[in-house]
């Protein structure tokens, strides 16, 4: 996967490979998702046979950006 972000970072992951990535379960993403405080997602298609799937450079950010120092730090400027 490692060299999947080097390579192509825009390759788009299945839900369940993004939840395998970030060590998650599909039903928090997809809770995520709902909520809005997940990491970015792409749709890809209309109406029901629209599918979800994740940019791995989407999700390296969404990381990064989470990133604490203590359990007190909001991460808030």
């Amino acid at each position: 996967m490692t060299q999947d972000i080097i390579e192509n970072p825009h390759r788009v992951l299945k839900v369940a490979e993004t939840a395998a990535f970030l060590g998650s379960t599909k039903s928090w993403l997809d809770q995520a998702r709902l909520r809005g405080d997940g990491p970015p997602f792409v749709r890809i298609g209309t109406g029901r046979g629209a599918r979800v799937g994740y940019r791995l450079l989407d999700l390296q950010n969404w990381l990064a950006s989470r990133v604490r120092r203590s359990t007190s730090d909001t991460g808030e400027a």
